[in-house]
C-alpha cells in the first residue's frame, strides 16, 4: 500500500506546489501606490521639448484624420506586426521620442512597464515598445484624458500579466502645449504595480 500511495502523493504535492507559485497574489492598493508624488514625477520627464515638439510636428502633418484614414493606419500597423518588412513601426520606434521614452523605461529600473505618447487624433506618436494597435483614441486612455480636458488624468484598473507575473496598471494625462493652454495629446506609462508596491514597502 505504502509503495502505491506515495507516487501518488509525490504527485499531488508537485501539482500543489504548481498551483500555489502561479497563484495571482492579491492586487495591490493603486489608490495608495499612485500618489500625487508619483504622478508628479511622470509628469516631469513628459512635459518636456522632445515630446511636445515630436508630438506637434505630427499633429501638423496629419492634422485632423477622418476614421478612415486612422483605421487604415491601424490596420497597416496591426498588418505590420506579422509582416518582415515594417516601415511604419520602424519609423515610430526609431524616432527621437521613441528613443527618449525608452530611455526613460530603462531608468526607472522596472518601474515603468511600457509609455507610449499620442497625438490629437489618439494615434502613437512615440513609444518605449511596440505596442498591439496605432490608434488609442477608442480606449480610456485617451478618452478619458484628451476627450476630457487639460487637466485630466485617468488611472486605469489593474490587471494581473501571467506571464511575468506582476500586477500591471496604466496611468494616462492629457498632454497640454508649453503654455498649457491648448490639449496636444495624450500620454500613458503602464506601471509595474508589484515592483511599486515593493519599493513602497521597503520604503524606497
Amino acid at each position: 500500500m505504502r509503495t502505491t500511495l506515495m507516487p501518488l502523493y509525490g504527485a499531488a504535492m508537485m501539482l500543489l506546489s504548481a498551483t500555489v507559485a502561479s497563484a495571482e497574489p492579491p492586487m495591490p492598493d493603486v489608490k495608495g501606490l499612485v500618489t500625487p508624488e508619483l504622478v508628479k514625477t511622470m509628469r516631469e520627464f513628459i512635459e518636456t521639448d522632445i515630446v511636445r515638439m515630436s508630438v506637434q510636428a505630427q499633429n501638423d502633418r496629419l492634422t485632423k484624420l477622418d476614421q478612415a484614414a486612422i483605421d487604415k493606419l491601424d490596420e497597416q500597423w496591426k498588418k505590420e506586426r506579422e509582416d518582415a518588412d515594417k516601415p511604419l513601426i520602424a519609423a515610430t520606434l526609431s524616432n527621437p521620442l521613441s528613443v527618449y521614452l525608452a530611455r526613460m523605461q530603462g531608468r526607472s529600473l522596472g518601474l515603468y512597464a511600457e509609455i507610449f505618447v499620442m497625438d490629437q487624433n489618439g494615434l502613437n506618436v512615440g513609444q518605449s515598445s511596440i505596442t498591439s494597435d496605432f490608434w488609442q483614441g477608442d480606449e480610456g486612455k485617451f478618452q478619458n484624458t484628451f476627450d476630457v480636458g487639460k487637466d485630466a488624468l485617468f488611472v486605469d484598473e489593474p490587471e494581473w500579466d501571467e506571464d511575468n507575473k506582476i500586477w500591471r496598471n496604466q496611468v494616462s494625462f492629457t498632454l497640454n502645449d508649453a503654455s498649457g493652454a491648448k490639449q496636444i495629446g495624450a500620454v500613458t506609462v503602464e506601471l509595474n504595480l508589484t515592483e511599486l508596491e515593493r519599493r513602497a514597502q521597503a520604503g524606497s
